[in-house]
């Protein structure tokens, strides 16, 4: 079966659920439906939270099974929080743009991991 899509492929807008169909006994409810908070992720991301959740919501490890850092994890973690409608908590420190940047620097080899670590903690 194939999973709901929530943005139109056309225009990129939301996309509303109208109908609903038991395939059991063949009844048919329509209206307007939303999905929730979940529904608002893209694949990806609702594959993320799957992981977290068999993870139990701890990030360390997540590392081996996504092949993630910490650091990455935490941020795609803020990243869905938003994406889901929720505020996430200003963090003091580095914005999320330079946070990337630190990310991608290392991934590149263009810092090492102990640099990456003194960059991220602010030190």
């Amino acid at each position: 079966m194939n999973r709901v899509i929530t943005t139109c492929p056309v225009c990129g807008e939301e996309l509303h659920i109208t109908r609903l169909h038991c395939r059991s006994c063949d009844t048919v409810i329509e209206g307007r439906f939303e999905l929730g908070a979940l529904g608002r992720l893209k694949p990806e991301q609702l594959a993320f939270v799957e992981a977290f959740v068999r993870n139990e919501g701890k990030l360390n490890r997540m590392e081996a099974e996504l092949k993630m850092y910490y650091p990455t994890l935490r941020a795609r973690l803020r990243e869905i929080i938003r994406q889901m409608g929720f505020d996430v908590g200003a963090e003091e420190g580095l914005s999320e743009e330079e946070r990337h940047r630190i990310l991608d620097d290392l991934a590149k080899g263009k810092i090492s991991s102990e640099e990456a670590m003194r960059l991220l903690e602010g030190a």
